[in-house]
């Protein structure tokens, strides 16, 4: 799952505490020049809405554009809720690692120890599918599940039918000679979580995560329950059907065309029942609770000092050729984008929503960034496509923008 404006109004609103005078590694931030460059931005993916959330130590900043709802001028807020896609595998990793703690489980277990039936799941381990380097075929690129999505939009799945997708499917790999993303590795996660820890993974999230660190603002939704979204809300939009946003798959030049010209009107995809991503990308926060989260996860208020060492210790370059290129670990991205900037993070991508969301340790920096197209007339994934954009505005001698999106995690 790649889980990461239209006649744009844009709503200007801006939050800063000035505290301190900014390190070396930082810009001053100009609130109006910054949500200036994010307006800008967000108009040219023509994206309905969007939030762009920036904690320094300067202060907090934020850029709230255009509207939540096409006909409608309900501007986004920090506190507007979205579906946050494959940020999700932050929440479900970070579960693991604390059943992990309790001696519940070991990284090195097969997971045919936890759920029968997986191809090569006696040689597949945990920290093989936290790493995605188990080898299994990924069970959203399979037309099968789009097509059925698009057909029974609030179909509520269940881990095994997608699953015994995946199952069909033979594997790209032995396990541990690559990385592949697949979601099917966070699928078996989750039923690993709720064979472990002897509840529902919703309930073992909530108690385990939201609820001690304060994130009053997100929850992992039941299947049933999994095609509607709490007030506040933005509605979710994409060109075309979702296989667009499950696979790398480009829109077609005359698609392309009809969407910048405006004949071809996004579809509303906000209700669509998310219950087929689940432990994968089935969250549901906000941009508040997400900079909080992101904060926690990677200062060490999650888990024991030991496994908060395991937990950096994890991270692999996706590229044996490239280790200076993105990482990724249990649940979790590394990269530098420049000498005086890396982060921590995760995108997440599913129809309607695009995210990115990150921590920097280094410089006391949380970014998260929302919109409510999934890909851009021209196929560019918007959040990440801002992405960019905004790290040359929170870091100096910063040139991101132009050069390539750096990699992302979908």
């Amino acid at each position: 799952m790649r889980f990461a404006c239209i006649a744009l109004t844009c709503c200007v609103a801006l939050g800063c505490t000035k505290n301190r005078e900014p390190s070396s590694a930082l810009n001053s931030i100009d609130p109006a020049a910054f949500q200036a460059t994010v307006a800008a931005a967000v108009k040219d993916l023509h994206v309905p809405g969007a939030v762009v959330l920036l904690r320094t130590p300067q202060g907090e900043y934020t850029a709230l554009v255009g509207t939540t709802e096409l006909g409608q001028q309900t501007p986004p807020k920090t506190s507007t809720h979205f579906r946050i896609a494959s940020n999700t595998k932050t929440m479900t990793a970070a579960l693991i690692v604390l059943l992990a703690q309790d001696r519940k489980l070991k990284f090195s277990d097969p997971i045919s120890k936890y759920v029968p039936g997986v191809p090569n799941g006696e040689n597949i381990t945990i920290a093989e599918l936290l790493k995605m380097r188990s080898g299994l075929y990924g069970y959203t690129n399979a037309p099968e599940l789009a097509a059925v999505m698009d057909s029974d939009p609030s179909k509520a799945w269940t881990p095994q039918e997608v699953l015994d997708i995946a199952f069909r499917h033979a594997p790209s790999f032995a396990p541990n000679e690559s990385y592949e993303y697949s979601n099917t590795n966070y699928a078996l996660l989750g039923l690993v979580a709720e064979k472990v820890g002897g509840r529902p993974l919703h309930d073992q999230l909530q108690d385990r995560l939201f609820t001690p660190l304060g994130l009053d603002k997100t929850l992992l939704p039941a299947a049933e329950a999994a095609g509607t979204i709490p007030n506040p809300y933005s509605h979710g939009y994409m060109y075309g059907g979702s296989a667009y946003a499950l696979v790398d798959e480009l829109y077609p030049a005359d698609m392309q065309a009809a969407a910048l010209d405006g004949t071809l009107k996004p579809i509303d995809y906000t209700n669509q029942n998310s219950s087929y991503a689940t432990a994968a990308g089935g969250a549901i926060s906000t941009a508040d609770d997400l900079a909080d989260w992101m904060k926690a996860l990677v200062s060490g208020k999650v888990f024991n000092s030991e496994y908060q060492k395991q937990w950096f210790d994890s991270l692999q370059a996706e590229d044996p050729e490239h280790p200076e290129l993105q990482q990724y670990g249990y649940g979790i991205s590394y990269q530098r984008f420049g000498p005086k900037s890396a982060m921590y993070y995760h995108g997440g991508e599913l129809p309607g929503f695009n995210s990115f969301i990150g921590y920097d340790r280094d410089n006391d920096v949380s970014l998260v960034i929302w919109t409510n197209l999934t890909l851009s007339p021209d196929g560019r994934t918007t959040a990440q496509a801002l992405l960019p954009i905004v790290l040359d505005e929170i870091y100096a001698g910063s040139k991101l923008a132009a050069t390539p999106t750096p990699t992302t995690t979908k």
